[in-house]
C-alpha cells in the first residue's frame, strides 16, 4: 500500500467508520479522543516514518475548518514535525512539505 492510500485507509476507518482503532496490515493504531476539544487523532507508523493524524478542528478559522462545519470529515496529517496532507471525503490532498522531506509517493 502506498503512503496516500495508507493516509486515506486512516482517515476511512478513523472518521468515516468511527472505528476505535486503525488496521494497517498486521498492525493496530488505537484511535484516541482529545478531552477538551473532542478531536480524533491516531499516530502511526508507515516503514520507518511516524506519521500523525489529526481530525479537523471545525472552530478554527481555516478553509478546511469551514469544509468541516459544512459537513465534510477532514483529517489532517503530520510527519516530522510538518504538516503533509489532508483527506477530504476521502480524496488525498498533498502539501509541499510532502515533497520537501521526500515522502514515498
Amino acid at each position: 500500500m502506498t503512503l496516500g492510500e495508507t493516509l486515506v485507509s486512516v482517515w476511512q476507518q478513523s472518521l468515516a467508520d468511527g472505528k476505535e482503532g486503525v488496521e494497517l496490515g498486521h498492525e493496530s493504531y488505537p484511535v484516541t479522543v482529545f478531552r477538551a476539544k473532542k478531536l480524533r487523532s491516531v499516530e502511526f507508523s508507515y516503514g520507518e516514518l511516524r506519521i500523525i493524524g489529526i481530525e479537523q478542528n471545525p472552530a478554527t478559522s481555516s478553509r478546511w475548518a469551514a469544509l468541516v462545519r459544512e459537513g465534510n470529515r477532514i483529517m489532517q496529517f503530520r510527519c516530522k514535525g510538518r504538516y503533509v496532507a489532508n483527506v477530504c471525503e476521502g480524496k488525498l490532498l498533498d502539501y509541499p512539505a510532502w515533497r520537501a522531506l521526500a515522502l514515498p509517493d
